[in-house]
């Protein structure tokens, strides 16, 4: 089971905490993440709202890139629906350059209400238009001359001049919907999915798990190893009730800042089981269980609602010094890779 970390970084500007603090705690929680072997780190993208705070992820993974050794890069997403392919595709290629070839790539369509009002496009066209750009982009990575016309892109024979590192980008599509998982899987696309916006229970990601297989099946793949991601918020804490007086209240307010979207509070998602919170043992045992379903990849959202970095930091070491060792000895197949 590969452990990585997701950030959507969330920021309340009228709480003390500027911009500039909240980008180098970013960075540092990256770098931190290296030196503990957290697989890959993971930015999300969004615009115009204090629910997150980095419009362009490929600059950040950038400045991560350069502080860090062997910790892998990835967007969760990048938002297709509102760039040019071309310019997502530069840009990425050279994340891809400056790490070394780290860079795993997110992409998706996005969600956000006032985020399709600020760029101006019609939610309804967002399918297609990520479909679309999606073709386009893989192509443009593998460093194809593209000539294409589209609904949405014209092309004629547009070549990058910036190559990524990798001869193959990992790619992952992320979905909302459990029902997507199925169709993802028979077009033989990885996913990254978030169960607290995605399912209603913890029993349901095995549900989702099984679909998205099946879909991969029909399509002729049988090796599922690090097709899937999913993302839970987490915190690890010597018990769950020191879990609790940490992080529920900066749990809460991230809820606050999500639009449109369902929201559950701390005590929903403990209800649920659709989070990581709690003692070493508490947080062991869902790890396994999640190992049973054939998840062998787990993003964890350890820095939310203006968590003191210290907390961030705690909970991070604790995850791969005492919650592995304990996984590790139950399920011994397990590592983070």
């Amino acid at each position: 089971m590969k452990l990585s970390i997701f950030s959507v970084q969330d920021h309340y500007p009228s709480r003390g905490r500027t911009l500039a603090e909240l980008y180098d705690q970013i960075v540092a929680q990256g770098v931190l993440a290296d030196k503990l072997g957290y697989d890959t780190f993971f930015a999300a993208e969004h615009h115009f709202h204090e629910y997150g705070a980095v419009p362009n992820p490929a600059v950040l993974l950038s400045a991560i890139a350069q502080k860090t050794e062997r910790l892998r890069l990835g967007t969760a997403i990048s938002i297709l629906t509102f760039h040019n392919p071309l310019t997502v595709a530069e840009n990425y290629a050279m994340v891809d350059l400056l790490s070394k070839g780290r860079l795993t790539l997110g992409l998706g369509s996005g969600y956000l209400k006032h985020e399709f009002e600020g760029y101006q496009i019609d939610p309804a066209t967002k399918r297609d238009r990520f479909d679309e750009n999606l073709h386009l982009v893989q192509r443009l990575l593998r460093g194809e001359r593209v000539t294409y016309e589209g609904k949405y892109t014209n092309l004629d024979a547009v070549k990058l001049n910036v190559r990524p590192h990798q001869a193959e980008v990992p790619i992952y599509v992320a979905i909302l919907r459990k029902e997507a998982a199925y169709h993802v899987g028979k077009q033989g696309n990885r996913i990254l999915f978030v169960p607290y916006a995605s399912v209603d229970s913890f029993d349901e990601i095995g549900e989702l798990m099984s679909e998205f297989r099946r879909g991969r099946e029909e399509a002729g793949y049988s090796d599922h190893a690090d097709a899937a991601g999913i993302c839970l918020h987490t915190h690890v804490a010597p018990s769950n009730a020191e879990a609790r007086q940490t992080a529920a209240d900066c749990f809460d307010l991230y809820v606050a800042t999500r639009l449109y979207a369902k929201s559950a509070n701390y005590d929903d998602v403990i209800k649920s089981g659709l989070s990581l919170f709690g003692s070493v043992e508490t947080v062991a045992e869902k790890l396994m269980q999640l190992h049973q379903m054939g998840v062998d990849h787990v993003l964890t959202l350890q820095n939310f609602g203006l968590l003191p970095e210290a907390d961030v930091h705690r909970s991070m070491r604790m995850m791969v010094e005492k919650v592995l060792p304990l996984v590790h000895a139950r399920v011994p197949s397990s590592k983070v890779a």
